[in-house]
């Protein structure tokens, strides 16, 4: 469903699973500050609004967003149940931005593929700072919110399927 027809920040409380004693880590861009501590903002709240202690959430952070490949590789390391991957890309005038979007993305794919824990893709890529600001907590809601769920409903299915 394309972002302009759901809020981000809107979900069914319901379909939480519990999250009791799972751990999670959440690697950030520095890149776009603004936007990714924004970003991270809304996913530790919507952690502890469905159960989660502050402290079982371990946040790092990395330059930009094409470290978050190497960053969240090594937080799967930790032993944590799910992996957020937080960051924001503004289109420019050069191709970096595709480039920049296509490892990214083919990285965490990468990740998922390949590693045990799911790691789950928050990478913002918006055409300007006022689409990025609408998704950061702004009109459209917060993407940090959205991952925070995607990565507690994508745990406990890590969890389910390991007891089969």
């Amino acid at each position: 469903m394309a972002t302009k027809n759901h809020n981000l920040s809107e979900y069914d409380i319901e379909s939480i699973p519990d999250v009791s004693g799972m751990t999670f880590g959440i690697v950030v861009s520095e890149w776009n500050e603004e936007v990714t501590a924004a970003l991270l903002d809304g996913a530790l709240d919507t952690f502890v609004k469905n159960g989660v202690k502050r402290r079982d959430i371990n946040v790092m952070t990395v330059p930009g967003s094409f470290e978050l490949t190497y960053g969240c590789q090594q937080m799967v390391k930790t032993g944590v149940d799910a992996v957020i991957a937080i960051g924001c890309v503004i289109r420019g005038d050069t191709p970096h931005f595709d480039y920049i979007c296509e490892g990214t993305t083919n990285g965490i794919a990468m990740l998922n593929a390949t590693q045990d824990v799911p790691v789950i893709y928050g990478l913002l890529t918006t055409n300007d700072m006022s689409q990025a600001l609408d998704r950061c907590g702004g009109k459209l809601g917060n993407k940090g919110d959205e991952a925070a769920v995607t990565a507690m409903k994508m745990a406990d299915y890590r969890r389910r399927i390991k007891s089969f």
